[in-house]
């Protein structure tokens, strides 16, 4: 039987916590070997262990460190800081009192004291859009069919594409198999890798919210819902604002070939340019969520159809967006499409799972974040575009589908002018955000690792504080995510990126008095700091969730003069918001910004380059994105002045070398998704038979 779980905002007891909103958009990759594919998908959940909940020593000693860049050790603010902290963490202080609360709280929760109070205060409380600012996007890498006419030279807006209802069946149709190795508790465990050999399992339960999964309008708090396994049989499909309930399996619950998958979407193309319109309902997801809570609210009372379209959208799989246009294919234009449809039009920003297909056939994937982090999706897009071009399942029905559904809305005059409302409330935040691409080639993680001998995240987050100081030369906060799966629910924690070492590297940098060799023990410093805070923040020692779950357990008579202390909002004001989504082998993403003065910054660490995105507010006379990936091209260029030339540690002819490495890995790639295809095809066989043998 399938398990249905909802998480509600309800009005917590405890002040309104000033930071949470400001939390960006995970992207993180964390690096994963699997076991074989028999094995059982949760059969480690059980042997997890629950987030700790750190010592106040240990958390209050890491934050007074992380003030350093701000405040010096020995300058007066720095000591009035630490009697603030004293204060606050001594036996009978609050801090002691609040401790005491939190660790009794996370006695009364099944998995994670961090669950329930991440969810509400991280996403399900705020009431600003979701789009751009909770949402995150992927753009694909092109179909290996994709047809270069069609990218040379789109289709005019208004038309549909054969192509792109082919990619568009194929995508689906990989997704329902992904899907089933959930279902089935086939799809292998993620480990850890550690340096020992070990491996460590992670937590699959955000697997169980990829599916089906829908954010809830709500007063004064939304709800997700996730059900598994997701018992839903159709998808939605969204074409010119209008929506339409696709089956994708039979009555049976059988799956069907790509092509009548493709006569499904067919009849959904040709439905939508010949009937009337109906009002585009998906819109009031782009707006802000007091007006999406109330257009839904109304909505329900005008109409039982209403309530029962909102039913139909809520047990989907997912969303399908076909657009009948494309963007400019250049660069800096092409994943627009993804991040926002240019207006917020056609799109459906509270399902968790938002596939979109221009008329081009270029593809990419819209995410809602509260219900996993993108780590989980980012598995799924793996899958999905390593199996391109999609192949029929072994068990295709030859039966034809349920005829696609078109949901018809009930509106009124209260209801037209909450979606006008929302539609300005999209454009004028799509119009006020930058977003540019930067795909660095230069070099990439082979030379970080072999030639640098530096871990190839720290240094990128070294590039990326060194150009922040040669635009703005004041400090700012650095968001990291760091993945805390190696514990039961584990969602995130905050690597605190800015350390006094790195402050130093970048301000010195520059400095034509500093030695080379100098530079390079900074680096090395600020290095070891990055590691060693990364380390902490994974093994659940982090201290941002920490404060978080603190400030929750103030009672409304109460207040801490460390969480009103405005070095305490200084040293959480993430101007500087990171993540990282590496390989990026399948495809790029990012996110919006955290704040309106502040970058938001997503990067994939490939063999042979650096993939980012920068986003930032147009409005802002801080931030300036075209000139800040500038700035971090030109410092990725510049640091290999710290290390040895290529040809030292490669010899020479290391290109050609490199170049047969690459094809030869290629190779082993495509033997690796051969007999992998293979196992899983021989999986679902046997299921079949197995099924149908009970049966008789």
């Amino acid at each position: 039987m399938p398990t249905r779980a909802i998480w509600t905002g309800s009005r917590p007891a405890f002040r309104r916590l000033n930071n949470a909103a400001h939390v960006p958009t995970s992207l993180s990759r964390c690096a994963y070997a699997t076991t074989s594919a028999t094995a059982a998908t949760f059969a480690q959940q059980s042997k997890l262990p629950q987030l700790p909940i750190p010592s106040l020593s240990e958390s209050t000693a890491k934050y007074l460190a992380t003030c350093e860049p701000f405040f010096p050790k020995g300058s007066p603010r720095h000591e009035e800081m630490q009697k603030i902290v004293h204060d606050f963490a001594s036996p009978h202080g609050l801090g002691a009192k609040l401790q005491s609360r939190l660790i009794e709280y996370a006695k009364t929760q099944p998995n994670s004291w961090l669950e329930d109070l991440w969810l509400k205060n991280a996403y399900l409380m705020w009431r600003y859009p979701s789009m751009i600012n909770v949402n995150w996007w992927c753009q694909f890498t092109d179909h290996p069919g994709q047809p270069p006419d069609l990218l040379a030279k789109p289709p005019p807006r208004g038309v549909l594409s054969a192509f792109q209802i082919q990619r568009a069946a194929g995508l689906i149709s990989n997704a329902l198999t992904f899907k089933e190795t959930i279902d089935s508790g086939t799809l292998p465990v993620d480990y850890i890798k550690r340096k020992d050999g070990s491996k460590t399992p992670m937590c699959m339960n955000q697997y169980r919210n990829l599916f089906g999964a829908t954010r809830i309008p709500g007063d004064p708090t939304d709800g997700i819902t996730t059900v598994h396994p997701a018992p839903g049989k159709h998808i939605i499909v969204m074409c010119r604002d209008q929506m339409y309930r696709v089956d994708v399996y039979t009555i049976k619950g059988d799956r069907v070939s790509v092509k009548e998958i493709m006569r499904q979407l067919f009849a959904v193309g040709h439905e939508s340019f010949g009937d009337a319109s109906e009002p585009p309902i998906g819109l009031l997801t782009a707006g802000d969520r007091d007006t999406c809570f109330k257009a839904h609210k109304e909505l329900i009372q005008i109409s039982p159809e209403n309530e029962q379209n909102f039913e139909t959208i809520k047990d989907a799989l997912f969303v399908v967006c076909l657009d009948d246009f494309s963007t400019n294919q250049t660069i800096d234009h092409s994943h627009h499409q993804i991040f926002h449809g240019m207006d917020g039009h056609n799109r459906y920003f509270d399902k968790a799972l938002e596939i979109v297909v221009a008329n081009t056939g270029r593809a990419g994937l819209n995410g809602e974040h509260t219900p996993a982090d993108a780590v989980i999706p980012g598995r799924f897009m793996d899958y999905i575009l390593a199996n391109e071009p999609a192949q029929d399942p072994p068990n295709a029905s030859s039966t034809t589908l349920p005829p696609i559904r078109k949901l018809k809305w009930h509106v009124n005059n209260s209801i037209s002018e909450y979606i006008s409302y929302a539609d300005k409330t999209a454009k004028k935040l799509i119009d006020n955000t930058a977003s540019v691409l930067l795909h660095y080639d230069v070099y990439g993680g082979r030379y970080i690792k072999e030639v640098a001998k530096i871990a190839p995240d720290s240094y990128v987050q070294m590039a990326i504080q060194i150009a922040w100081q040669r635009m703005h030369t004041e400090p700012t906060a650095v968001y990291e995510s760091a993945s805390t799966r190696a514990f039961l629910h584990g969602r995130t924690e905050t690597i605190r990126s800015l350390s006094k070492e790195s402050w130093q590297l970048a301000c010195n940098f520059d400095n034509d008095d500093v030695l080379y060799a100098d530079k390079r023990l900074l680096f090395d410093s600020a290095v070891a700091t990055h590691r060693a805070y990364q380390r902490d923040a994974s093994n659940g020692k982090g201290i941002d969730r920490h404060f978080l779950g603190l400030r929750a357990m103030l009672q409304s008579s109460e207040s801490s003069p460390l969480f009103s202390d405005p070095a305490f909002t200084l040293t959480s004001k993430w101007r500087l918001s990171t993540s990282n989504m590496s390989p990026g082998d399948w495809f790029y993403g990012g996110f919006g910004p955290v704040y309106e003065d502040g970058y938001g910054i997503a990067y994939a660490i490939g063999d042979v380059g650096i993939k980012f995105s920068i986003s930032g507010n147009l409005k802002s006379k801080e931030t300036k994105v075209k000139e800040f990936r500038s700035t971090l091209e030109r410092t990725l260029t510049d640091l290999m002045i710290l290390f040895p030339k290529r040809t030292e540690v490669w010899g020479m002819g290391w290109q050609q070398k490199h170049a047969q490495d690459r094809q030869e890995q290629i190779y082993l790639a495509m033997m690796k998704n051969l007999s992998d295809l293979y196992v899983e095809k021989e999986n679902l066989i046997a299921q079949k038979y197995s099924s149908q043998r009970k049966k008789e």
